[in-house]
């Protein structure tokens, strides 16, 4: 009894920490339901539109992510995680009801902060506490939180388009607040991470007390574990020093492909390439898109632990070269617009059991403890620099009016294809498998 109660309070403070990824999911998809509407208000060319609307959010998610390693490392994972929960509260009622779009960018540049931030301080935070047979699927957790706030972002959008008129997309994005709300209080429920307790505070007796409550049988074992592994003073070197090449390249091209992948690009322009497409009742057909994410990223999370980073990355790799070549072939061709769907589904199926299921864990997996914080906010920083880049030059691509492409998008796709091509060559030669090991272990098999 007293082992199932420990094994619950572990599972309670990953899963309040993963809700920084649903507000993650929410925030960053919200956007696409007050796309057009706001595009229309303020009558933007596309570039502005591009630059201070849509991707504005990315930019601070860039900040967020490259900086918020020092706020994890100086003053500890849980400070962090909760006001990462404050500034996704200031965004939301801002955003909602900014006046014009220089203070609508603002707003989102400061939920993009707490992005950033929740996408270091979360997965570390998570992948600190947990045991290697379970690491997995409890980083995964947060992924999960991630697809699951898309869903609700697009159920969202759908229910309240046309709740206040010309205003509508105000509520789409005030709504943010609530859970904000509560995931601020909530987070200040869990303990913080015995490995930072340890190696930034010296408190090693009240990182003892959390590893009596994440491993009781193997508490004092773990704890002097995690002493061995700090270096003495002098010889401890930066993050980017040549020691730590091994994981800063795998960090690097993980999350280079991740969205060299294209899925923000479908994420964020869902409606808008649906109504391209042909298909009717876009937002409802969004839907259907964070359905199918939901349901794939809860079925990596089952296999992640079992199969391992490796292998679904090779069937994501797979998926997504057919989806988005089918996906460019429906385009190009006119063919049906449910197959066009289909070919998104499949793409967004492979993204949610591949990379979206393995991006968090394994960069979170792969750097030693000592540069932990700082190695999840370069990979992160990675992630979104692209995300944001290739988020602000969607419009000059895709407009209807004035895109290069026009209405019709499919060599986008195409080029995506050819890169989850690479992407596919560099799982089967350059990545290594981390299922099952510590990350203590990790770091003496990658640091050499």
């Amino acid at each position: 009894m007293f082992n199932l109660m420990q094994s619950n309070k572990l599972r309670f403070w990953a899963i309040t920490v993963a809700l920084a990824g649903f507000l993650f999911g929410f925030d960053t998809v919200v956007i696409s339901g007050a796309n057009q509407p706001i595009k229309e208000l303020w009558n933007t060319t596309p570039f502005f539109h591009g630059t201070f609307i849509m991707s504005m959010a990315l930019w601070g998610t860039v900040f967020g992510a490259l900086l918020g390693g020092i706020p994890c490392d100086k003053f500890g994972r849980k400070k962090t995680l909760f006001w990462i929960g404050i500034l996704y509260l200031v965004s939301a009622i801002g955003s909602a009801l900014a006046p014009e779009p220089y203070s609508f960018s603002f707003f989102r540049f400061l939920g993009g902060l707490g992005v950033g931030a929740s996408s270091v301080a979360a997965p570390t935070y998570i992948s600190e506490i947990s045991g290697s047979k379970d690491r997995g699927k409890l980083v995964a957790l947060y992924q999960f939180m991630i697809v699951f706030g898309i869903l609700i972002a697009f159920i969202s959008n759908f229910l309240l388009d046309g709740v206040g008129g010309a205003n509508d997309w105000r509520f789409m994005l005030g709504i943010e607040g609530v859970p904000a709300v509560f995931y601020s209080i909530m987070v200040l429920g869990v303990s913080e991470s015995p490995r930072w307790l340890v190696l930034k505070k010296k408190a090693n007796e009240e990182a003892l007390k959390v590893l009596q409550i994440i491993n009781p049988q193997n508490a004092l074992e773990k704890l002097k574990e995690i002493e061995l592994d700090i270096e003495p003073i002098g010889k401890h070197q930066g993050l980017f020093s040549k020691k730590y090449s091994k994981p800063i390249m795998l960090a690097f091209l993980l999350a280079f492909f991740n969205q060299l992948s294209g899925i923000n690009f479908i994420l964020y322009y869902a409606p808008e390439l649906l109504d391209t497409a042909g298909i009717k009742d876009a937002l409802l057909s969004s839907i259907s898109i964070g359905g199918i994410n939901l349901v794939f990223t809860m079925l990596g999370m089952f296999l992640i632990d079992r199969l391992g980073r490796k292998q679904l990355m090779y069937i994501g790799s797979i998926g997504y070269i057919i989806g988005l070549a089918g996906t460019a072939w429906a385009f190009k061709t006119g063919a049906d617009p449910l197959l066009l769907l289909s070919f998104i589904l499949i793409f967004i199926a492979s993204h949610a059991i591949g990379q979206g299921a393995v991006i968090w864990v394994f960069i979170s997996e792969i750097f030693p403890n000592q540069v932990r914080a700082f190695g999840q906010s370069f990979g992160s920083g990675v992630h979104w620099v692209f995300a944001a880049l290739i988020t602000l030059l969607t419009p000059v691509f895709i407009d209807k009016d004035k895109g290069i492409f026009g209405d019709n998008p499919w060599p986008v796709f195409a080029f995506f294809a050819f890169m989850m091509f690479l992407q596919l060559l560099f799982t089967w030669k350059v990545m290594p498998e981390t299922k099952g090991k510590s990350l203590e272990a990790l770091e003496r098999e990658l640091i050499k």
